[in-house]
């Protein structure tokens, strides 16, 4: 893999954006409420494996989770378990001093939760093969993890603000569906704990849309292209992606009315003014991507039979 370093222009747009990192911060810490992992895991249910301890093997049948909930909990597992090269992909992006610093290893420590507390509740649950989960966890760990936006600050800043919307939406619908107390439980933990990472990087990106509009622009439209989960190598995932889709817990239409649209309005993407030229022909495939968006949303209801998504425009010219 190759450096993640930010050019000259990125370096100074992080020493522009330095201040509103500091004060994000601060915001950040002041909502913080901590949890512990081992308060959500239901321990009593649990006993020995076989192996050393000569316990009972697992076996399909001991599953109880809904089974496209633990299908969602092992994906997001498996997604967490990179942590490892998420971290060193946004030291190398934006710095280990200062602010930027300071984030970068505070979102570990809230990010190294997750996945602490969905194995430890999928492990004593038994809610799936254990082997399976670790073979599958080391081949994921051991292919490691590179941003796409290699270099780009602006286009990785989009990035990070799109994917904490994104699993925020799938560990909230996982929450509605699994129908167990300690679950459910857990996983508002964990949502709460996305929002308020994307909460943090949507003030960095607003005041980075500010300082380089048409850059801004430019680094949107193709972040939205672009975009895939981080999860996007790990064992099955196209698997286990359609089985989310399918359920529910991730579909296009949540992609597109609840974390595209609500970006783009919040940023104003279709109200800034004075834009160069190369800023209008990215406001103009942005909104082609847009409805690129709502109507792979409407093929999908479509296929499934289901509602429709709404025919929002709000966010579009």
């Amino acid at each position: 893999m190759g450096s993640t370093a930010p050019s000259r222009q990125d370096a100074r747009l992080l020493a522009d954006l330095e201040p509103v990192v500091a004060r994000a911060l601060d915001a950040h810490l002041h909502s913080a409420a901590d949890w512990y992992p081992h308060r959500y895991i239901p321990w009593s249910q649990g006993k020995d494996f076989d192996g050393v301890l000569g316990g009972e093997p697992w076996e399909p049948g001991q599953q109880r989770l809904a089974p496209a909930v633990r299908v969602g909990l092992i994906h997001n597992l498996l997604s967490e378990d990179n942590l490892p090269s998420y971290h060193r992909v946004i030291a190398e992006l934006f710095g280990r001093d200062g602010a930027w610093g300071t984030w970068v290893n505070r979102w570990t420590v809230e990010e190294g939760r997750h996945g602490m507390a969905i194995r430890d509740y999928l492990v004593v649950t038994r809610a799936t093969d254990p082997v399976a989960l670790e073979d599958a966890r080391s081949a994921h760990v051991q292919g490691g993890y590179d941003i796409d936006y290699r270099g780009d600050v602006l286009a990785s800043l989009i990035y990070v603000t799109l994917q904490e919307v994104a699993t925020r939406v799938s560990y909230r619908n996982m929450k509605q569906m699994c129908g167990e107390p300690a679950c459910e439980a857990l996983l508002q933990n964990i949502a709460h704990d996305e929002n308020r990472h994307m909460i943090f990087y949507r003030a960095v990106l607003e005041a980075a849309a500010q300082l380089a509009p048409d850059r801004f622009l430019t680094a949107l439209a193709r972040v939205m292209e672009t975009f895939r989960v981080p999860g996007h190598g790990a064992p099955d995932f196209a698997r286990m992606g359609r089985t989310m889709a399918v359920a529910g817990i991730y579909t296009p239409a949540a992609h597109y009315e609840e974390v595209l649209l609500p970006l783009t309005r919040f940023l104003r993407v279709f109200r800034t003014e004075g834009l160069a030229p190369e800023g209008e022909q990215a406001r103009e495939r942005i909104s082609r991507l847009l409805r690129s968006a709502e109507q792979r949303a409407e093929r999908f209801a479509d296929l499934l039979g289901r509602t429709r998504p709404s025919r929002d425009h709000a966010a579009m010219p």
